[in-house]
């Protein structure tokens, strides 16, 4: 394990952080960067709980936005999910929506019996990929009183249906087929091959596989949603211990998303409340508009202006961390 402080955002010199470790439901040991608000053990204080995006770690956005949190007075968590970061769990490089789900209940238990927490306070987050986890986490566990996303993708929907739903049903059965033929190849070669979890098509309708090739610079007219996804994991915030840009997932990760949408409990998290945080030129946007109308109230849609997907993952003069704190400090009395 690293020694040094390998965060990827400014250290706020008046924040405490300390390396936290507690187990899962099933056996795995997560690590978490506790941080403290300063006069913490003086009191009973309210927690929040941070996890995502979906392949980063700890040094990345959660731990900035528990960083944050802890400055505007809240202890609070930011984990590396299971099978990733400095978290246990073989197989490497892998995800689950249970056991990420699970990672949240776990963080609660955890921050939960700290001396300093009040435990009938405590709220999450859950940044991109993991909103999706964070929500169906908060819709059984009525510990979480609170529950708030960023930038949400739904990974099941995402991994099934493709962006915006585009997947046809032809493409869908190829990709199925191309999952089943992996696994025969993996269970052959006894190991697990590494893929792209978000399958494209090429120019004769059939999937692209293999790993994520990484460009040692931007090209020119690079996607835009490519562009802000690069210059942030392979150039500003970018860690080893990530999947984003460093590495891939294991090529059949998509079996269990297709197997087990995300959110199917969403209606179940009212009484308590849902805060969505989108930005306007997010290509994800429509996730958290969704989620939106099938949750139940008490809920709450915000669309940032002039921000897109990755800006909530660094950009603090469009993280509407006022609007966070005001939420959690209402529904966390």
């Amino acid at each position: 394990m690293e020694n040094k402080d390998s965060r990827t955002f400014e250290i706020n010199p008046k924040i405490e952080m300390k390396k936290v470790r507690f187990i899962n439901r099933y056996g795995i040991t997560l690590v978490g960067d506790l941080y403290l608000p300063e006069n913490y053990e003086d009191k009973k204080n309210p927690a929040v709980i941070v996890a995502g995006p979906f392949g980063a770690v700890k040094e990345q956005a959660s731990g900035l936005y528990a960083q944050e949190l802890a400055a505007r007075g809240f202890v609070s968590i930011a984990f590396d999910p299971s099978f990733g970061g400095e978290s246990g769990g073989e197989v490497r490089n892998t995800a689950s929506p249970d056991i990420f789900t699970e990672d949240y209940s776990a963080a609660v238990d955890y921050i939960g019996l700290l001396p300093y927490v009040d435990r009938e306070r405590i709220g999450a987050v859950g940044i991109c990929g993991l909103s999706g986890m964070a929500i169906t986490a908060a819709g059984t566990d009525t510990r979480i009183k609170a529950v708030a996303t960023f930038s949400m993708y739904d990974m099941s929907r995402d991994m099934s249906k493709g962006h915006m739903d585009y997947y046809t049903e032809e493409q869908r059965n190829k990709i199925k087929k191309y999952l089943g033929d992996q696994r025969w190849k993996d269970a052959e070669n006894g190991t697990f091959a590494l893929g792209n979890h978000e399958i494209a098509f090429d120019e004769d309708n059939e999937p692209v596989t293999g790993m994520m090739e990484i460009p040692e610079e931007l090209p020119e007219g690079a996607d835009p949603a490519f562009a802000a996804f690069y210059n942030y994991y392979a150039v500003r915030a970018k860690h080893p211990r990530a999947v984003n840009f460093v590495s891939s997932w294991i090529a059949t990760m998509p079996v269990s998303f297709w197997n087990f949408p995300l959110m199917a409990n969403i209606k179940e998290v009212s009484p308590r409340p849902i805060l969505l945080v989108a930005g306007e030129k997010a290509h994800s946007r429509y996730y958290s508009e969704d989620a939106y109308a099938a949750a139940s109230e008490p809920k709450e849609l915000v669309i940032v202006p002039g921000a897109d997907h990755v800006d909530l993952y660094d950009n603090m003069k469009k993280i509407p961390f006022d609007k966070l704190e005001q939420f959690f400090n209402t529904n966390l009395r």
